[in-house]
C-alpha cells in the first residue's frame, strides 16, 4: 500500500538551505539503514542538487523522503522555474559544472544515486529526480508517484492519495478534503482508510463506501481509478472535482466524475472504461492543480518516468491557493 505522508517541500532559496538539505538527507539515510559511507555519497549528491539550486534557480524546492515503493531508500525530488537546460547530455556528463558548485555537477549525482532522471525545458525550469538504495542494492522498479503540498504555510495538506498493486492491476484513490487544514485533512485520511479496507472492491462500490464513510466528515471530492495493465483498460468513477486524466504522446483524454461533494450531495454514481494507449501514463489531481495543462507543451513528459510526470505537473500547474495532490501511474504492463 502507497498512500500520501506529510512531505515537506523545503524553499532552497540561499547558500543556508544547503546544509539543512545535506542533514535532513543523511539523518533519512541513516534511518533507512545505510552505513557511513552511502550517507556520504547521498549528502555530498543532495548537497550537489541543492547548490545547483540557489546558483541556477528561479524558486527551488525540494523533498526529501522514504521511497513510496521501497522504505529503505531514500527518494530526493528537486525542481525548479529556472533557465532550464538545452543540452541535458552535456550537463549530466561527470565533472561538468557550470558555475563553480562542488564540482560534481548533473554527472556526479549521476554516479551517486542509484537512479536518477532529469527533465529539463529551456526557459521553463528543470526537475532532477534522484533514489539512493544502500550496499549496492537496485532501486525499486517504479510505476507510479504522487505528491501533496499543503496551501500557504500549512502544516498539514487537505488532499491524500493512495494506491495498491497487485497481479497486473493497480487501484488507485485521491481525495481532496473540502477547504484546508485539519478538518479537510481529517475528511481525506477517513476516505484513505476505507480505501485500505475495500480497495478490492469494483470502484463503484468502493467510491460508494468512500461516500457513506465521509458522512460525518466535511467531506471532499473523491475518485477511485482500477488500471488492468494486461487488457489496457481503466475503470473510473469519481465525486467532485478531482481531475482524472489518460496522458499520451498525442496529448490527453479526459476521465469523467460526477457532481457532488462526497459525504454529503451526490448525483447518480457512474463508473466509465476507458482504452488505455500503449506508452501512456494515468494522472489524477485535486484541483490544486489547474486542469488547463497541455501535455503537448511538456515534449516526452508522457515517456518519463511517474515521479518526473507528477513532479513537473505540481510545479506547473500547481497552485498556491489550495492544497495540491497529483498521482501518475505507468500503464506498461
Amino acid at each position: 500500500m502507497i498512500r500520501s505522508g506529510d512531505e515537506s517541500w523545503v524553499r532552497i532559496e540561499d547558500a543556508s538551505a544547503i546544509g539543512a538539505a545535506r542533514r535532513a538527507a543523511a539523518n533519512l539515510a541513516e534511518a533507512c539503514g545505510f552505513d557511513e559511507h552511502d550517507r556520504g555519497r547521498v549528502g555530498v549528491a543532495v548537497s550537489e542538487a541543492a547548490s545547483n539550486l540557489v546558483k541556477h534557480a528561479v524558486e527551488g524546492m525540494m523533498l526529501i523522503r522514504a521511497h513510496p515503493e521501497a522504505a529503505t531508500a531514500v527518494e530526493v525530488i528537486a525542481l525548479d522555474k529556472g533557465p532550464g537546460m538545452r543540452d541535458v547530455r552535456s550537463a549530466v556528463r561527470d565533472g561538468y559544472s557550470t558555475a563553480g558548485t562542488l564540482g560534481v555537477g548533473l554527472g556526479g549525482i549521476a554516479r551517486m544515486a542509484t537512479a536518477h532522471e532529469v527533465y529539463s525545458l529551456p526557459g521553463r525550469g528543470t526537475v532532477v529526480t534522484m533514489c539512493f538504495t544502500a550496499a549496492d542494492a537496485p532501486a525499486p522498479v517504479s510505476q507510479v508517484s504522487g505528491l501533496t503540498r499543503p496551501i500557504g504555510e500549512e502544516v498539514v495538506s487537505g488532499d491524500a492519495f493512495a494506491y495498491v498493486e497487485g497481479g497486473g492491476t493497480a487501484i488507485a484513490l485521491l481525495c481532496d478534503g473540502l477547504g484546508h487544514g485539519p478538518a479537510a485533512a481529517a475528511a481525506s485520511r477517513e476516505a484513505v482508510r476505507v480505501f485500505e479496507q475495500h480497495h478490492h472492491l469494483p470502484v463503484l462500490e468502493l467510491l460508494e463506501r468512500v461516500h457513506r464513510a465521509l458522512t460525518g466528515t466535511r467531506g471532499g471530492a473523491v475518485a477511485v481509478a482500477r488500471l488492468d495493465r494486461e487488457r489496457g483498460v481503466v475503470r473510473y468513477a469519481g465525486l467532485g472535482n478531482v481531475s482524472g486524466w489518460i496522458v499520451h504522446a498525442e496529448g490527453r483524454q479526459g476521465m469523467i466524475s460526477v457532481p457532488g461533494i462526497a459525504g454529503h450531495q451526490r448525483s447518480r454514481l457512474r463508473e466509465y472504461e476507458y482504452a488505455v494507449p500503449p506508452h501512456s501514463v494515468l494522472v489524477m489531481h485535486s484541483d490544486g492543480l489547474t486542469d488547463r495543462w497541455d501535455p503537448i507543451s511538456f515534449p516526452g513528459l508522457a515517456a518519463r518516468s511517474p515521479v518526473v510526470v507528477a513532479a513537473t505537473l505540481l510545479r506547473d500547474a500547481g497552485t498556491r491557493r489550495d492544497d495540491a495532490a497529483v498521482l501518475a501511474v505507468g500503464t506498461a504492463p
